[in-house]
């Protein structure tokens, strides 16, 4: 008999509302995560720290462990004090550098995961992939899914507003990445996932149309959920395509180029994936994906990310080093450094120009 449907890897649990914190304890004595209780729980000496006080009388089984920082031997120094305990799962509580800690570590040791994220940064919460700063610079490594995602919306609110903008920039590069899928499909014949591109499509698609702001609760359960399911849509396609094409090989560049100035990855797919849209001759998308950025704080230019042009034209001349193997619309036009600088410097107008059309008519409405 032909296999007539497939199974998807996700969470068990998924929790995103205003107050789920309140109900961590009960998540957790699942019979499928956890039956006794005996937990690991890696914090941070921050958000995490301050949130242990709120936490630790519902859960008197577990062992808490401060975690300093988001390398990989961090990681691998908390799976080693890990495996001292017998417990039953690992929860992750804090930030996405802890997130990305504990997933490896919990990998490490074989333990399901719980993610608990206190700011809503970019798509690791849910994705089989931890992040990690290593002697190389920064490498991403194969993990299994959490197990649970508890998000409370009252926490994201309360974290630094630059975290929660730079997930939006994370979920709506998604809208870029597919259509680089979609190049190596045309070009090279590359399978897509077409259950995955779905859900990555309409994951930044319901953060790139939603009308309100990172204020707005509603628009803070849009972006939890859209973030949650890029993490899905990489685990059905087995990688991270559905989430990361030109956009990410760009902010990649970034990283490996300027370690000590580089900004918060999101910022920098948002701006990679504006302009990956402009090389792709979808300018009134690029247009459009930069004025919602600039709405919501985000950066769409060099120098506001705090890099010069020459620096730009750097570090997307560089990108496709970034991913070996990887084709996207930086590898299919292959410009170079002073085609970079003029289909820059087009861009720069063309967002420019809309946003004067925009301040316009704002003044218009606002004189009549």
């Amino acid at each position: 008999m032909p296999v007539l449907t497939r199974l998807i890897p996700s969470p068990v649990v998924v929790d995103i509302r205003a107050g789920a914190l309140d109900d961590l304890a009960g998540v957790l004595a699942d019979e499928r995560i956890a039956r006794s209780g005996r937990l690991a729980v890696a914090v941070s000496n921050g958000s995490g720290a301050r949130l242990r006080q709120r936490l630790e009388a519902s859960m008197p089984g577990a062992t808490w462990f401060e975690v300093g920082g988001g390398t990989l031997d961090d990681a691998v120094r908390l799976a080693g004090e890990m495996r001292a305990g017998r417990f039953e799962a690992v929860v992750g509580l804090g930030g996405g550098k802890i997130i990305d800690c504990a997933k490896f570590a919990a990998a490490r040791v074989g333990l399901p995961l719980v993610a608990v994220p206190t700011n809503l940064a970019h798509d690791g919460l849910c994705s089989p992939v931890a992040t990690l700063d290593n002697d190389a610079g920064r490498g991403s490594y194969g993990v299994p899914n959490p197990i649970a995602v508890v998000i409370d919306l009252d926490v994201i609110a309360q974290a630094p507003v630059r975290f929660v903008r730079a997930g939006i920039g994370d979920a709506v590069s998604n809208i870029s990445a597919i259509a680089d899928w979609e190049l190596a499909n045309r070009v090279n014949g590359e399978k897509i996932d077409g259950l995955a591109a779905a859900i990555a499509r309409q994951a930044g698609e319901a953060v790139l149309r939603h009308p309100g702001g990172v204020g707005d609760t509603g628009f803070l359960q849009v972006l939890a959920e859209a973030l949650v399911l890029s993490g899905i849509a990489m685990s059905v396609s087995g990688d991270s395509r559905p989430s990361s094409g030109a956009c990410h090989e760009i902010n990649h560049a970034f990283d490996l180029l300027f370690p000590q100035r580089a900004a918060a990855h999101g910022e920098q797919c948002g701006l990679g994936a504006a302009f990956a849209m402009y090389l792709r001759g979808a300018h009134e998308e690029s247009v459009h994906m930069a004025g919602v950025l600039r709405r919501h704080g985000l950066p769409v230019l060099a120098q506001e990310i705090g890099f010069t042009v020459e620096e730009f034209v750097r570090a997307v001349a560089y990108a496709p080093e970034t991913r070996p193997g990887r084709y996207t619309i930086l590898e299919h036009l292959a410009l170079t450094p002073e085609e970079i600088g003029d289909a820059y410097a087009e861009y720069a107008e063309a967002i420019g120009e809309s946003a004067q059309e925009e301040r316009c008519e704002v003044g218009g409405v606002g004189s009549v």
